[in-house]
């Protein structure tokens, strides 16, 4: 049972995705071999400032344009929802064929719209869930960058390109070295994430009340009157529940990455302080058309969390220093909650031993 037309979302995505900017043959070619470098370059840093050892050995950048990108994620789409297909497909009263097929359809549209929005403005990420091999061993996990978004973004910015480039590579050299160097981490967030998506409410009552609830609070946002997203919208409450975990955990990830590039920049990359103040302007600009697009698809909350981590890092780590604040990646049970990151002092109290010295804080602050 296909739940997504998978090929028509990626002819969909790439059918409706925008153009990147327009560069010689020359240009894209040097912006490619620069990244490739860069990210190799920033691994070494990334791995002496945190000091998290991976046994894995370093690879270079997966460089890729829009389309690509569009394509890797269907990959990993497919990976993340095969649980949830194969316990559709194994029900007792499988919806008819042409209601799967409609459906799949349906959705293959949506999810290749939902892309081709993304696919103009991530700038790499590291794609965590990938399909196997041809000789069957599942991939770790592969870092892309998005060559033209990079361009774009470095272009409207007026940043020095070399610099930006690096200062990205940093914080997504940041979660290849969490997940390489953390052994258990990625199989957490897979149980999680699988664990979310077979709690959901499958049959058809209980979806269409949710898809009435999706459509309220689209209605709600386009007006300006709501402040939900479509994931809160069609989630259980045991999903709610298990949606937190994960928030924690992604806060964290995601603020540690943007609290090492901002960590790191000032000694490799010499303008990082105007490229941060214009990326923050950046995250937070964009048409109200694109800022209700982010709302409705939960990425204003992504926003969030990139604040919310990097304060609880930085705060956990001027005051118990760097080793101190490693303590997080021993196990599932020591990762902070929502209530820990917002409050650091408690995930202390909790995990770091009292007698652990306090770091004063002048000695890891970025700023300094």
């Amino acid at each position: 049972m296909q739940v997504i037309d998978w090929d028509l979302a990626v002819s969909t995505g790439t059918r409706l995705v925008r153009p990147g900017p327009q560069v010689s043959r020359e240009e894209a070619r040097h912006a490619v071999t620069e990244l490739r470098t860069l990210s190799r370059e920033a691994e070494g840093h990334v791995r002496e400032f945190t000091r998290i050892d991976a046994a894995t050995p370093p690879q270079p950048a997966t460089i890729v344009d829009r389309p690509g990108w569009i394509r890797a994620n269907v990959e990993g789409f497919r990976v993340v929802l095969e649980p949830l297909t194969q316990r559709m497909a194994s029900r007792d009263n499988p919806p008819p064929a042409i209601v799967s097929a409609v459906g799949s359809r349906i959705t293959g549209v949506e999810v290749g719209a939902v892309l081709a929005f993304l696919a103009s403005r991530v700038l790499g990420q590291y794609e965590l869930f990938l399909p196997p091999d041809p000789t069957g061993r599942e991939p770790i996990g592969r870092l892309t960058l998005v060559a033209p978004n990079i361009v774009n973004a470095e272009r409207e910015m007026g940043v020095h390109p070399r610099d930006f480039r690096l200062w990205v590579c940093l914080h997504e050299e940041t979660h290849r070295v969490q997940f390489t160097g953390v052994p258990w981490l990625r199989e957490y967030v897979r149980s999680q994430m699988t664990e979310f998506l077979l709690a959901s409410d499958l049959d058809l009552p209980t979806l269409l009340e949710r898809l009435r609830n999706a459509a309220d609070t689209v209605a709600d946002v386009v007006r300006g009157t709501g402040e939900g997203n479509l994931i809160d919208a069609i989630q259980t409450p045991e999903q709610k529940e298990i949606l937190d975990r994960v928030t924690a955990v992604m806060t964290l990830l995601e603020g540690h990455g943007d609290f090492v590039m901002d960590a790191v920049g000032p000694t490799v990359v010499p303008s990082v302080a105007d490229i941060r103040s214009k990326f923050s302007q950046r995250r937070e600009g964009g048409s109200r058309l694109d800022r209700t697009v982010r709302k409705l698809l939960g990425l204003e909350m992504k926003m969030k969390q990139y604040a919310e981590g990097s304060a609880f890092v930085r705060e956990v780590v001027g005051k118990v220093g760097m080793d101190g604040f490693n303590r997080v990646w021993t196990s599932p049970e020591t990762l902070p909650s929502s209530d820990e990151i917002a409050a650091p002092d408690r995930w202390i109290a909790r995990v770091v031993p009292q007698d652990q010295p306090a770091i004063p804080p002048q000695a890891t602050d970025p700023e300094a």
